[in-house]
């Protein structure tokens, strides 16, 4: 700016000073005249630089906005793939909730179709008790009983019952491939004693007295106790008690076995 005031002034004087060559003398006026072009040219240029930097501040507020809306535009772009997901995700669970809602509608359909299952579960696993070879006949009329007293519990959920009814039908196909050493009485000459059973499986279920005096077995065909020849299944006996208590290993026994019904 300094150097555009120089040269204009230096174009001023040479333009005075050839006039003067030329020996014409211009009046005071002029040379207001000129100190006021002079003063004019000089405002004209720190109008334009003020306008220079104006333009330069706009500019640089121009950047400043262009990198904002860039950093904005990769905010929004990030909020709309997380809404999507959002979406999706809201999709998935109006899907599940509809599938849960559905669910629950059949669950009150098939606990009034179950609790009469169940209950005519217990009436054929009765029977089966009644009719099988007669072990352990206590404990698995009272877990009957317990079922069927559980079944008018309302603080039981169906699920619940279900599972134990289940469990007890288990615990019934277990007995037929186990073998299992218990006490118990049976009558002996009208008298009731007390006796060790043995229970193979389903196959045979036999007794000895307390001492050996007595050895007997359970006949399927007469519904009934039949007393066994002692000198044939005395010890055969003996050693199968020993064999369910784990006295001693496995081997192989000699036990009664009803014969089948064709024979």
């Amino acid at each position: 700016m300094l150097m555009n005031r120089m040269n204009k002034r230096l174009l001023l004087s040479a333009i005075l000073v050839a006039a003067l060559s030329a020996g014409t003398f211009a009046p005071v006026v002029a040379q207001v005249n000129i100190d006021q072009v002079i003063q004019e040219g000089e405002k004209r240029s720190d109008a334009g630089a003020a306008e220079q930097q104006r333009v330069e501040q706009i500019a640089n507020q121009t950047d400043d906005l262009l990198n904002e809306y860039n950093t904005v535009s990769k905010v929004v772009d990030g909020l709309v793939t997380y809404n999507s997901l959002l979406q999706r995700q809201v999709n998935n669970q109006e899907e599940e909730k509809a599938a849960l809602s559905e669910s629950i509608s059949n669950v009150a359909l098939i606990e009034r179709q179950i609790i009469p299952m169940m209950t005519r579960m217990l009436d054929s696993l009765e029977q089966f008790i009644a009719l099988d070879t007669p072990f352990l006949i206590k404990e698995r009329t009272e877990r009957l009983e317990r079922l069927r007293g559980m079944m008018e519990r309302s603080d039981v959920s169906s699920a619940e019952k279900f599972r134990r009814v289940i469990e007890a039908y288990q615990i019934e196909n277990d007995y037929g491939r186990t073998i299992e050493a218990y006490k118990g009485t049976v009558p002996i000459n009208g008298n009731e004693q007390e006796v060790d059973f043995l229970r193979i499986g389903r196959v045979s279920l036999a007794y000895q007295s307390v001492g050996g005096a007595h050895t007997g077995a359970w006949d399927k065909a007469s519904g009934s106790w039949v007393e066994l020849e002692a000198s044939e299944f005395k010890n055969q006996i003996n050693d199968g008690l020993r064999v369910a208590r784990k006295q001693v290993a496995p081997d192989l026994l000699i036990v009664p076995v009803p014969a089948a019904s064709g024979e």
